[in-house]
């Protein structure tokens, strides 16, 4: 795990390698990508919870439930 001290080693040379002004454009690229991924990640969940295999399988539970 990464400790205080190196977190910030690690912010001073990120501030020293892209400057002052780039850093706000750089953050915001990463909350966009950040961004993406978790919205990519969801409709794959969803995707893969909605499968065919998966609704046959409700119904096949459902219609034993009603018996």
């Amino acid at each position: 795990m990464i400790g205080t001290g190196e977190l910030i080693v690690i912010l001073c040379l990120i501030l020293l390698l892209f400057g002052g002004k780039k850093l706000p454009e750089f953050a915001r690229n990463l909350g966009k990508g950040i961004r993406e991924f978790k919205n990519a990640s969801q409709g794959l969940c969803e995707e893969v919870e909605c499968t065919p295999i998966n609704k046959e399988k409700e119904l096949n539970n459902d219609s034993k439930e009603n018996r």
